[in-house]
């Protein structure tokens, strides 16, 4: 299913794949979930090739499969071949070799394969084939990173989540590759870095002669750079959406019941360390969110939206100004707030993988919080659970599951089902539709509408998705350098 003609016959060139598979499917166990329906494809060297399909359909499976990395106890039938070798059957140390000379992944969490404490400089160098600093610059630049920023010397957690996708991007390409493997590599980005990306794939493809895989359910990216795309279904049928359960009542406290105000932070200034050095990220915001309303903040990636959240969540330094929730001060770090608090302000972060427990199931995950912030009785969980999942469009048999049996958009699910599972005043959604199919994305959408409608949940939602922001919030805060520089309602400021 090729998106460009090809070349006439009588000048096509017939090449040996790099890489192909067929009949081949992975499952947990002989007769456990699939996790990759029975799949047949070839990739070839100078062509970018897109794998696209719902969520859970088996498109992060299939991108792990090609650099042998197969979920703990699946079973894997049906052949697959990477440059003459199936890689999960190599020995171990042949698979470092390919993973390190030939084949480069880059997955949805990128910031979670980042060593915090190395600058992107070292990361990329540590990696690279050339590791002069000469190289290493022209490598970030090449992906999009404004090295005339000092970025370079930036440690991952000073890095936007795009940023930090970008950086990875640069640290697979120093490995100079023959295959390259990227899971969503549009996600979490502005619409002006998505068409770099997409120019730069399809750049690289044809200079560097690179065979290049993207999962992606960003259709902009296929019809842009994509050669062929493979189209996965997903095995298991979809979930009947239920409707929002009734929250669960919040633990005693003496502050548990919503004011009028709502949270709200006061002239923030908030700064990125790097040994000596601080970089401002947010400067003189201001920002509230009102029970029932629902607030966008949009800009450019490394903005400071995310940034704004976690003030907001206790998770970053307010390094001046101040938050209030209800009018009341609220303290900045998320340990020195009272359980009712932590439990009224709930995070869904970018990135899930880094925020689940891999040693943990989604039940375990999704129970916690019942535990320690409810008062719903033990007897009562497995079937609270089953409801959460079922809110999120995941099956009840998910519960069983660990993070890494699960697809990008799967965990996101999870991260927004526990989130839920709090019963929250104010929700924090940072990139929430970015990992997720149209269909489910609309459906998570209307989910939390539903919930701002019904309980007078706050919204807040940070999104490069302009339509997904114009159709489901109220307010619209543009965010840029740090500094909030419009607001208003979304009718006037995104119009239709």
């Amino acid at each position: 299913m090729s998106d460009r003609a090809p070349a006439p016959a009588s000048t096509a060139v017939v090449r040996t794949p790099v890489a192909s598979v067929s009949g081949f499917s992975v499952r947990v166990v002989p007769d456990g979930p699939v996790l990759l329906p029975e799949t047949t494809a070839q990739i070839h060297a100078g062509q970018v090739t897109a794998l696209v399909g719902a969520s859970g359909s088996g498109k992060t499976t299939l991108l792990r499969a090609l650099i042998g990395h197969l979920p703990a106890g699946a079973t894997a039938t049906g052949s697959l071949d990477v440059l003459g070798r199936t890689p999960h059957q190599l020995p171990a140390g042949e698979l470092r070799t390919l993973r390190r000379t030939t084949v480069a992944y880059v997955g949805q969490d990128p910031g979670s394969a980042l060593d915090p404490r190395m600058t992107a400089r070292r990361l990329v160098a540590e990696l690279a084939t050339d590791p002069r600093e000469e190289t290493v610059l022209e490598l970030l630049a090449e992906c999009r990173l404004p090295v005339d920023t000092g970025i370079a010397g930036r440690r991952p957690p000073a890095l936007s989540g795009g940023q930090q996708r970008r950086v990875a991007l640069a640290r697979a390409l120093a490995r100079t590759p023959r295959i390259l493997l990227l899971d969503e590599p549009t996600a979490g980005l502005d619409s002006a870095v998505r068409d770099d990306i997409a120019h730069l794939l399809r750049d690289l493809a044809t200079r560097r002669d690179l065979a290049v895989v993207i999962a992606t359910h960003d259709a902009h990216l296929v019809e842009t750079c994509a050669d062929h795309t493979i189209r996965l279904t997903p095995k298991t049928p979809p979930v009947p959406r239920a409707r929002v359960a009734e929250p669960t009542p919040p633990a005693t406290g003496d502050d548990s019941l919503p004011g009028d105000g709502g949270l709200a932070a006061h002239a923030i200034d908030a700064f990125f360390r790097s040994g000596r050095r601080r970089s401002p990220v947010l400067t003189d915001v201001a920002f509230s969110a009102a029970p029932g309303a629902a607030t966008a903040l949009i800009g450019p990636s490394g903005s400071g939206k995310t940034t704004l959240l976690r003030v907001m969540a206790g998770l970053h330094p307010a390094h001046t100004g101040h938050l209030t929730l209800d009018g009341r001060p609220l303290a900045s770090r998320v340990q020195c707030r009272t359980r009712e608090q932590q439990r009224r302000i709930q995070l869904v972060p970018q990135n899930p993988l880094a925020a689940l427990n891999p040693r943990h199931t989604v039940g375990q995950q999704l129970t916690r919080p019942l535990r320690l912030h409810t008062d719903l009785p033990k007897s009562a969980h497995a079937e609270r659970v089953t409801e959460l999942l079922a809110q999120v469009d995941l099956p009840a048999d998910h519960a069983d599951r660990y993070p890494e049996e699960l697809s990008g958009g799967q965990r996101q699910r999870v991260s927004i089902a526990r989130a839920l599972a709090a019963g929250p005043d104010i929700l924090l959604c940072d990139e929430v539709t970015s990992a997720l199919d149209a269909d489910t994305a609309t459906g998570i959408m209307e989910l939390l509408t539903r919930l701002r409608r019904e309980h007078r949940t706050a919204l807040v939602v940070v999104s490069h998705e302009r339509d997904v922001v114009a159709r489901h919030t109220d307010t619209v805060h543009f965010l840029d350098a740090g500094r909030i520089t419009d607001s208003g309602p979304t009718a006037r400021l995104l119009p239709a």
